[in-house]
């Protein structure tokens, strides 16, 4: 099939290939590496009348690229094929062998780019016209910036991934119509190269897509093959590229898998050297995925065996405000449940650390965690007397108000883990406590609702509090709310405690009946909610009968 005349390119390559193609039989050195270079032109051949078919094939900058490679092969080859008919070998057999070999890889690698191009579907693109979306520019130079990703000399990747580089940085929706046209497998596989320059940038534009939750599952998809190369990278990388590592491992390791395979392959060792001795950056970024990792109990050895508490309470005490609040989720997540270790970080100054830090921070949002983490402490009550000689009392009221969530949720876990004692309840109801967590009674998230009735029915159960609980004008309406069946995840024990404790008063015994308690309360007794039945007969069977009968 003769292929169609569009430029000189195509006419030069395919008369040097017929030329080649007729001549190769007539060598009689190296037959062998001749005839495998006689089956790679007949491939070739067959990517240039497939090439020449493209609309655009022509114009495209890309196609032209090829071509002109393919010319420059072709005339070596020529010109090495009339070297080997000449029996003299004027350059000497091995030199000419060399050649011959180098030959070979060159076509090795045109074959792979046309394959590349080919597969493409830049040569469909035509030129964006002004009027096109936005959308389908974005698209079609994304293809373009791909398929030189995958062809051409280390120097013209650099270019092509620096132009992508470009493109992510945009706009998140940028990101998102690349990496639907393929570029995170392209790019992880640039994390093998040869090239530390297209190493670096080929993680930094993963660290960007890692970023994007629409795209995220595709960079998962990658799995062990993309974890290796980034743990690779923890250990031998530059800093820049550490960081970038860092940042591409944190959706990674949300999963048990992964965890599993990071901590079995050093790579927590890795992270905590970084959190030790990295850029304040990769410092940050390295919390970020030891936290994720510290959620999964089975890894809880290896921070360990790294004496990894040390290192995070060392990020803790100088690090930036992201790479603390970070190492705090770590810890929270360390401590759960593990008495010996929350004794390990009191010892060696946790709590100075974490007042430091609470007293610090620019927002309330950056404060959950650290609530969060005096809430697990507190909970070992040794630790809590510390923490109350501290000043942590004072500084949990104003969270309470906050207009942070799970600042706020976190704080009235604490106010319960705290209020172990008389004189506690008595400071934190004398200082205003209770007012904030009724209003939290009423809240959005059961999660809310849940810790403000436990902290409640702690701090209730010193009688001067209840009287402060009685002037609150919704506390026992909000209260009677939450023993209702139907709202789920809240244990029912908390409120009714609450209630409990306040219903020696005939007016609150009188409020909860008008509220419906008795109703809410009969179906907590089926369900052999702890303290129900008890409420139920305080209330007096017969008012509550009579509030049954309204229909």
């Amino acid at each position: 099939m003769k292929i169609p005349p569009h430029t000189d390119h195509f006419l030069l390559s395919n008369n040097l290939l017929s030329s080649l193609l007729d001549d190769i039989p007539l060598i009689s050195i190296f037959k062998g590496k001749w005839s495998s270079i006689r089956a790679k032109l007949s491939d070739l051949r067959t990517q240039l009348i497939d090439v020449s078919h493209f609309p655009n094939s022509s114009s495209n900058p890309l196609s032209l690229d090829f071509l002109h490679s393919v010319l420059e092969a072709l005339t070596q080859a020529a010109s090495l094929s009339h070297k080997c008919r000449n029996p003299a070998l004027s350059d000497g057999k091995l030199k000419t062998q060399s050649d011959i070999d180098a030959l070979l890889a060159k076509f090795d690698s045109l074959l792979k780019d046309g394959e590349v191009l080919i597969r493409s579907e830049i040569l469909h693109d035509g030129v964006v016209s002004s009027s096109s979306s936005r959308r389908e520019a974005v698209r079609a130079e994304s293809r373009n910036l791909i398929t030189r990703l995958q062809i051409g000399s280390i120097e013209s990747r650099v270019l092509a991934i620096d132009s992508l580089l470009q493109l992510l940085n945009e706009d998140d929706k940028n990101v998102t119509i690349a990496a639907a046209q393929g570029a995170v497998p392209v790019l992880v596989r640039l994390l093998d190269s040869s090239s530390l320059e297209l190493k670096e940038r080929a993680v930094a534009a993963i660290s960007i897509v890692s970023m994007v939750d629409g795209v995220k599952h595709i960079m998962i998809a990658e799995g062990l093959v993309l974890l290796n190369h980034l743990l690779r990278i923890l250990d031998s990388g530059s800093g820049f590229a550490k960081e970038k590592a860092c940042l591409a491992l944190q959706p990674l390791s949300i999963s048990k898998e992964n965890a599993r395979s990071i901590g079995s392959r050093g790579g927590i060792s890795s992270l905590l050297e970084i959190c030790e001795g990295g850029t304040p950056g990769s410092q940050a970024s390295a919390a970020a995925v030891l936290r994720n990792l510290a959620s999964f109990s089975e890894i809880k050895e290896n921070f360990i065996e790294e004496n990894g508490v040390m290192v995070l309470l060392g990020l803790l005490a100088s690090g930036t405000p992201l790479a603390q609040e970070n190492a705090i989720g770590c810890l929270c997540n360390l401590v759960l449940d593990d008495d010996n270790l929350k004794l390990l970080i009191v010892r060696e100054g946790g709590i100075e650390f974490l007042r430091n830090f609470w007293d610090s921070v620019p927002s309330a949002r950056s404060l959950e965690v650290a609530v969060e983490l005096l809430s697990l402490l507190a909970s070992y009550s040794p630790i809590a007397e510390a923490l109350i000689s501290d000043g942590f009392v004072d500084r949990l009221l104003p969270v309470l108000s906050c207009g942070v969530l799970g600042a706020r949720t976190a704080a009235a876990r604490a106010v319960y883990e705290l209020g172990f004692c008389t004189k506690t309840r008595k400071e934190m109801g004398e200082s205003g406590f209770i007012t904030p967590l009724v209003n939290m009674l009423d809240g959005k998230s059961v999660d809310e609702r849940k810790a403000a009735a436990k902290a409640l029915s702690s701090l209730l159960q010193y009688s001067g509090n209840r009287k402060i609980f009685q002037k609150e004008e919704r506390g026992i309406i909000s209260a009677v709310q939450l023993l209702d069946p139907s709202i789920s995840n809240l244990d029912k024990k908390y409120p009714v405690s609450l209630l409990s404790s306040v219903a020696i008063s005939s007016k609150c015994r009188k409020q909860m009946v008008a509220a419906g308690a008795g109703l809410y309360l009969q179906k907590l007794v089926e369900m052999n909610v702890e303290g129900s039945k008890k409420l139920l007969e305080s209330l007096g069977r017969g008012k509550i009968w009579g509030v049954f009968a309204r229909s």
